[in-house]
């Protein structure tokens, strides 16, 4: 198949909706398909060789939230979707571009299959978006956006449940994948260890965007539990308000790589305060790694995580609950390796390739819908 992948966000911008993206456009290549890639220009340079031709449009830094760039509209999309002849055009976490590659498709005449993977909604509530993009107006663009996809695929159970609750048809589930090779338990780095809790302190981090939607200054009640040393790993608009919410807590700055699973494995607790995540694959890597977590009860969190077998789920929003499960988790050494070990065996199975097999199944099913919608409208058309 022919796939023109047109996403809001790809390297080496570092979030969910990016790294989705670049495992589905490996998968494709691998499988012997050829992806095409659109995307807003990064203000950062590639930093690894991509794995099909991108297309990148000119973008401009969301204002307050530089790290976020938007694509400006321009006739150019629909030119280079258009010339690549795609068979299906596949829409990640579509919203600016997102839209516009919608309403190229549909003028094209080529399905779409859209990927939600981002909670709009709850970020413009959050942000009180000053631009009169409020909740409201936030679900009318997705209605509009992902109503004319052939399929809109969901990546957890709540996400699906919300979507088909605020009248967006056709929703399938697609959830995500986790390198199980490279989030690994004995990746676990006794150097790093030391150099981050010295006194053998109970190393509990949080990796992600350092935003205020995140939620990360719920961890200000874990800095002040007895043993324990937090790590942040991330960048972003809230980090100077965090360091001085978040006393004693060791900010790393960006990590990726093997760097960032070394981190992982050399954990003790992980933590995600995000009420907003319609998945959290933070969390997936975590577990791949074997450490215990807590989250939230609330979005993807409540797909991923086990209650009182592979981590504790939390009221969302509650210092005292994140607090309360930290120092459970901090003070049992015996059940923090039982979460572990059970969150390790619950998702390394999940490979970006079966979860890539899957979405070329969506395709296939989209595909053989539309050839069959041409051929009953065709039919008709002779026999008028």
């Amino acid at each position: 198949m022919r796939v023109a992948i047109v996403t809001e966000s790809f390297p080496p911008d570092i979030n969910g909706v990016a790294h989705s993206v670049l495992r589905t456009a490996e998968h494709l290549v691998r499988r012997g398909h050829q992806p095409l890639v659109i995307a807003p220009a990064s203000a950062a340079p590639p930093t690894t060789p991509d794995p099909c031709p991108v297309v990148r449009l000119p973008a401009v830094p969301l204002p307050g939230y530089p790290q976020v760039r938007l694509a400006l509209p321009t006739r150019r999309l629909e030119q280079v979707i258009a010339g690549h002849r795609p068979d299906i055009v596949h829409l990640a976490s579509p919203f600016v571009l997102g839209a516009r590659g919608m309403a190229a498709a549909d003028r094209l005449g080529v399905p779409a299959v859209a990927v939600y993977q981002t909670d709009l909604a709850g970020y413009a509530r959050a942000y009180r978006a000053g631009s009169g993009l409020g909740e409201v107006a936030a679900w009318r663009r997705l209605r509009a956006v992902h109503g004319a996809a052939a399929r809109t695929l969901a990546p957890s159970t709540p996400a699906a449940q919300d979507l088909t609750a605020h009248g967006v048809p056709r929703v399938k589930l697609w959830q995500r994948g986790v390198d199980s090779v490279r989030f690994h338990p004995g990746h676990r780095d006794e150097r790093l260890r030391r150099e981050l809790a010295p006194d053998g302190e109970v190393l509990v981090g949080y990796v992600g965007r350092l935003a205020p939607e995140k939620r990360v200054d719920l961890l200000a009640g874990v800095c002040g539990l007895p043993g324990i040393r937090l790590v942040v790993v991330g960048e972003g608009p809230s980090e100077p308000m965090l360091r001085q919410a978040l006393p004693g807590a060791a900010f790393l700055g960006r990590m990726t790589g093997d760097e960032l699973a070394a981190l992982f494995a050399s954990l003790d607790v992980f933590v995600h305060t995000g009420p907003m995540e319609t998945f959290c694959q933070t969390i997936q890597e975590a577990m791949a790694s074997g450490i215990a977590v807590v989250g939230p009860a609330v979005g993807g969190p409540l797909d991923l995580v086990a209650h009182r077998r592979t981590g504790l789920l939390v009221q969302p929003k509650d210092v005292r609950a994140v607090t309360a499960a930290v120092a459970t988790l901090a003070a049992d050494p015996a059940l923090r390796a039982r979460y572990g070990e059970a969150a390790r065996t619950e998702v390394a199975g999940r490979t970006w390739e079966s979860v890539g097999d899957q979405l070329i199944d969506h395709y296939g099913a989209v595909l053989a819908e539309h050839r069959s919608a041409r051929a009953v409208g065709a039919a008709g058309g002779a026999a008028a």
